[in-house]
């Protein structure tokens, strides 16, 4: 691992930067605009209340030519985490050996250091146009940043994503679809001793809605995770309000439009009670191409590079779930290995971002991929 990136994996660490936080989004995306610059790229922003989504353009070289359609090579990464400022105290920055521990230096910070690192040795070697989307809302389902992943997936050749890679190092050929949903229920609230018949329980409704989405899955191949649930107030009211938020995870786009469309169809079992289904985040199923001929690619550049290395769908979602729904050639997993993503145990290997590294430099340059 290049002491540049070293240095510049421990400067991003330091700033803490929590999904929803924009102030200490914006102090880093400020950061990451200096070293991308710095490497060459030409930075744009697109605001939001939570948090910028960042936006680099390198054009393509002399001799770096055009992709066969024409379009440039997309790479998506975020620069969001989930840890909130401060535990940098309990989760302190430390180098030892080949590990490296922090909030965030697994995912994916490391992702972000080595693609700069990559576009730095691109000077003065051939390219294609190489655009770059770090989110600022990924750890939530990226519900600002969709539309931008869309509208630059719709002219890119190929996508990479620098989210981690599967343990040992080897890339993501698909993911299964993730949406976050949320079911309300407003009721009537009333005396629980002396009218209840004049309100509507918010409470049962919802509890019944629940059910109704249980047995709607129950003979698919689909996780239904009921992440949080509140509502009401006291136990002498008829509770008037109350919701459940849902994580549902998808193999098939069959299956995921079926349970969203079940979803869309619920209507209250009481006559009082009015109930809505809200999509809170929507990651669309990517199916693995059944020829993979991007991955076929990248693993011809790097044994050119003397690094062996395969691919295989993941469970987990991400801004490549978009893109690769689309039918754009995207493969996953290009940041350095490492382990403990969302734990306290997060690392990433030091050597493992200098492997990324040179990866990442053989893949932009000349136009390989695309």
């Amino acid at each position: 691992m290049s002491a540049t990136a070293l240095e510049a994996l421990h400067r991003y660490t330091l700033l803490e930067s929590p999904t929803g936080d924009s102030r200490a989004l914006a102090a880093l995306a400020e950061v990451l605009e200096a070293d991308a610059a710095g490497a060459g790229f030409t930075v744009a922003r697109e605001a939001h209340p939570t948090g910028d989504h960042l936006l680099w353009t390198l054009p393509a070289s002399p001799g770096g030519g055009a992709s066969a359609t024409g379009g440039p090579l997309l790479l998506l990464s975020h620069y969001d985490t989930v840890w909130p400022v401060g535990t940098l105290a309990t989760m302190p920055w430390t180098a030892e050996g080949d590990v490296i521990r922090g909030p965030g230096v697994y995912d994916t910070k490391a992702g972000l250091a080595a693609l700069l690192e990559a576009a730095r040795r691109l000077a003065g070697r051939p390219h294609p146009e190489i655009r770059v989307i770090v989110v600022a809302d990924e750890e939530i389902g990226s519900p600002t940043a969709g539309d931008l992943v869309r509208s630059e997936a719709a002219r890119a050749a190929a996508v990479l994503g620098l989210e981690p890679p599967h343990p040992g190092g080897d890339l993501k050929t698909g993911r299964r679809g993730s949406t976050r949903a949320r079911i309300a229920v407003t009721g009537v609230e009333a005396h629980a001793a002396l009218d209840p018949d004049a309100g509507a329980n918010a409470i049962d409704e919802l509890v019944d809605q629940l059910l109704r989405v249980r047995a709607g899955v129950a003979e698919r191949p689909v996780l239904l995770n009921v992440g949080t649930i509140a509502g009401g107030g006291r136990t002498n009211v008829v509770a008037g309000k109350a919701h459940a938020d849902l994580g549902l995870r998808f193999t098939d786009p069959a299956d995921e439009e079926a349970v969203i469309g079940l979803l869309r169809s619920l209507r209250p079992v009481r006559e009082k009670a009015r109930v809505t289904a809200d999509l809170l985040s929507h990651r669309p199923t990517w199916k693995p191409a059944p020829d993979a001929p991007l991955l076929a690619r990248i693993r011809a550049i790097a044994a050119g590079i003397g690094q062996e290395i395969d691919g295989r769908p993941a469970d987990g979602a991400a801004d490549t779930n978009t893109t690769g729904a689309l039918g754009v050639p995207t493969v996953d997993g290009l940041a350095p290995r490492g382990g403990g993503a969302h734990a306290r145990t997060e690392w990433v290997s030091s050597s493992g971002v200098g492997e990324r590294i040179a990866l990442l430099a053989a893949l932009l340059a000349g136009g390989g991929l695309v």
